[in-house]
Protein backbone atom coordinates (compact mmCIF):
# COMPACT_ATOMS: atom_id res chain seq x y z
CA UNK A 1 0.00 0.00 0.00
CA UNK A 2 1.74 3.14 -1.18
CA UNK A 3 0.61 6.44 0.48
CA UNK A 4 1.04 9.27 -1.56
CA UNK A 5 -0.62 12.09 1.18
CA UNK A 6 1.39 14.67 3.70
CA UNK A 7 1.59 13.26 6.97
CA UNK A 8 -0.31 15.94 9.36
CA UNK A 9 2.17 18.20 11.28
CA UNK A 10 0.81 17.10 14.47
CA UNK A 11 -1.06 14.25 15.56
CA UNK A 12 -4.87 14.20 14.72
CA UNK A 13 -7.22 14.22 18.51
CA UNK A 14 -10.34 14.58 18.53
CA UNK A 15 -11.41 15.27 22.55
CA UNK A 16 -14.81 16.30 21.80
CA UNK A 17 -16.07 13.09 20.36
CA UNK A 18 -13.48 10.61 21.02
CA UNK A 19 -12.65 11.59 24.57
CA UNK A 20 -10.26 8.34 25.31
CA UNK A 21 -8.57 8.58 22.01
CA UNK A 22 -9.45 6.51 18.38
CA UNK A 23 -7.58 3.33 19.94
CA UNK A 24 -10.10 2.89 23.12
CA UNK A 25 -13.16 4.48 21.61
CA UNK A 26 -14.05 0.69 19.88
CA UNK A 27 -14.82 2.32 16.63
CA UNK A 28 -11.74 1.72 15.09
CA UNK A 29 -9.20 -0.88 14.43
CA UNK A 30 -5.61 0.10 15.74
CA UNK A 31 -4.30 0.54 12.21
CA UNK A 32 -7.42 2.82 11.27
CA UNK A 33 -6.23 4.89 14.42
CA UNK A 34 -2.73 4.74 13.59
CA UNK A 35 -3.50 6.20 10.21
CA UNK A 36 -6.48 8.55 11.76
CA UNK A 37 -3.66 9.91 14.18
CA UNK A 38 -1.23 10.21 11.54
CA UNK A 39 -3.03 11.54 8.50
CA UNK A 40 -6.22 13.26 10.32
CA UNK A 41 -5.13 16.75 10.63
CA UNK A 42 -3.95 16.58 6.89
CA UNK A 43 -7.33 14.97 5.88
CA UNK A 44 -8.82 17.49 8.46
CA UNK A 45 -7.31 20.60 6.56
CA UNK A 46 -8.32 19.31 3.39
CA UNK A 47 -12.00 18.52 4.21
CA UNK A 48 -11.78 21.95 5.55
CA UNK A 49 -10.54 24.05 2.56
CA UNK A 50 -7.50 24.99 4.70
CA UNK A 51 -5.49 23.25 2.66
CA UNK A 52 -4.85 22.63 -1.13
CA UNK A 53 -4.19 19.63 -2.34
CA UNK A 54 -0.51 18.49 -4.11
CA UNK A 55 -0.97 14.78 -5.15
CA UNK A 56 -3.55 12.91 -6.91
CA UNK A 57 -4.77 11.15 -3.78
CA UNK A 58 -5.32 14.37 -2.07
CA UNK A 59 -7.26 15.99 -5.44
CA UNK A 60 -9.59 12.80 -5.05
CA UNK A 61 -9.62 12.58 -1.72
CA UNK A 62 -11.57 15.62 -1.94
CA UNK A 63 -13.98 14.18 -4.85
CA UNK A 64 -14.81 11.76 -2.00
CA UNK A 65 -15.44 14.43 0.88
CA UNK A 66 -17.65 15.93 -1.83
CA UNK A 67 -19.25 13.04 -1.77
CA UNK A 68 -18.65 12.75 -5.97
CA UNK A 69 -16.67 9.83 -5.78
CA UNK A 70 -17.22 6.35 -3.80
CA UNK A 71 -14.13 6.06 -0.90
CA UNK A 72 -11.43 3.19 -2.13
CA UNK A 73 -8.48 3.89 -0.86
CA UNK A 74 -8.14 3.09 3.11
CA UNK A 75 -7.29 6.82 4.39
CA UNK A 76 -10.49 7.49 2.28
CA UNK A 77 -12.65 4.93 4.19
CA UNK A 78 -11.35 5.96 7.46
CA UNK A 79 -12.50 9.27 7.01
CA UNK A 80 -15.82 8.77 6.15
CA UNK A 81 -15.95 6.36 8.96
CA UNK A 82 -14.65 9.22 11.05
CA UNK A 83 -16.71 11.83 9.88
CA UNK A 84 -20.08 9.31 10.17
CA UNK A 85 -19.14 8.73 13.97
CA UNK A 86 -17.83 11.99 14.43
CA UNK A 87 -21.32 13.59 13.63
CA UNK A 88 -24.07 11.27 14.51
CA UNK A 89 -25.34 10.65 17.98
CA UNK A 90 -23.60 7.95 19.91
CA UNK A 91 -26.41 5.52 21.28
CA UNK A 92 -25.80 4.37 24.62
CA UNK A 93 -27.37 0.50 25.72
CA UNK A 94 -27.73 -0.20 29.31
CA UNK A 95 -29.02 -3.83 30.65
CA UNK A 96 -31.09 -1.72 33.63
CA UNK A 97 -34.50 -0.89 32.31
CA UNK A 98 -36.75 2.22 33.03
CA UNK A 99 -39.36 0.41 34.38
CA UNK A 100 -39.31 -0.05 38.51
CA UNK A 101 -38.56 -3.45 39.61
CA UNK A 102 -41.28 -5.57 40.98
CA UNK A 103 -39.32 -5.51 44.62
CA UNK A 104 -39.99 -1.47 44.60
CA UNK A 105 -43.54 -2.82 45.13
CA UNK A 106 -43.52 -4.54 48.23
CA UNK A 107 -40.79 -2.19 50.77
CA UNK A 108 -44.07 -0.63 51.66
CA UNK A 109 -46.16 -3.69 52.44
CA UNK A 110 -45.55 -5.57 55.87
CA UNK A 111 -42.89 -8.06 56.01
CA UNK A 112 -45.07 -10.20 58.19
CA UNK A 113 -46.30 -13.09 56.99
CA UNK A 114 -49.40 -15.62 58.46
CA UNK A 115 -49.07 -19.24 58.61
CA UNK A 116 -52.21 -21.23 58.83
CA UNK A 117 -52.09 -24.63 60.41
CA UNK A 118 -54.20 -27.21 59.64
Amino acid sequence: MIIDFRFGNKRFYDDKRFKHGFRKSGDFTLLESELLSLYGETMRALDAGEMMPEGNQEQRFLLVCSQQLEPETKLERIWMKYKTLAHSRRRFHTLHSRCKSVTDNFENEDETFVVEDD
